[in-house]
């Protein structure tokens, strides 16, 4: 089976639906991208705010849906209908059936379970649809919230990039993580 990147689904949980952007996201993803600790956790610079960068975020947004090459979704919270984060599922490597997951969520999304829920979605998603065999992650040192939330989904450490960030504190271990299409199906999903 080969992963069909172009196919944008919409993917719905107890809490959350993975779905495509649209353009009413933009001030709540804006929003998030200019809190400092998104800005902290996943170990970006901040985005010096002007007209230029709006453009180019809201370009950036608009063409998430026409890339056959990744996967990116907006997670939505099914109480309120708000936009809390995103799921991404890119760095697809056709040959190894591989890629890299990676995450974002604002302040609203924090510490409710919502993460874990839309991280299992999309694991699922590309395990059992898109015919995935690998799915990894590097999850910072600083970040232990985001390491429990994905090894409540069943990823697994790998091995410690050592000083893989440099921070105004000083330099940041990552942890790279996996889940490997056998240890989703050999695991309960409901956990």
């Amino acid at each position: 089976m080969a992963a069909d990147f172009s196919v944008k689904p919409t993917l719905v949980g107890p809490r959350v639906v993975l779905r495509p952007f649209r353009a009413g996201d933009f001030p709540a993803v804006r929003d998030a991208l200019r809190d400092p600790e998104v800005v902290r956790l996943t170990g970006s610079q901040p985005i010096v705010w002007d007209e230029a960068a709006e453009q180019r975020l809201r370009e950036w947004y608009g063409t998430r849906a026409d890339r056959p090459d990744r996967l990116d979704l907006a997670v939505e919270e099914r109480a309120t209908g708000a936009w809390v984060g995103e799921v991404v599922l890119n760095e697809w490597d056709p040959p190894n059936r591989s890629c890299n997951f990676r995450t974002m969520f604002g302040p609203q999304g924090r510490d409710r379970g919502l993460g874990t829920e839309a991280a299992r979605l999309l694991v699922g998603y590309g395990l059992e649809q898109l015919g995935l065999h690998r799915i990894a992650l590097e999850v910072y040192a600083f970040n232990p919230r985001a390491r429990r939330a994905y090894e409540k989904v069943g990823f697994v450490a790998e091995g410690v990039l050592r000083d893989a960030l440099r921070t105004p504190q000083g330099w940041v271990d990552a942890t790279v993580m996996a889940i490997l299409a056998d240890d989703w199906k050999g695991q309960d999903q409901q956990g």
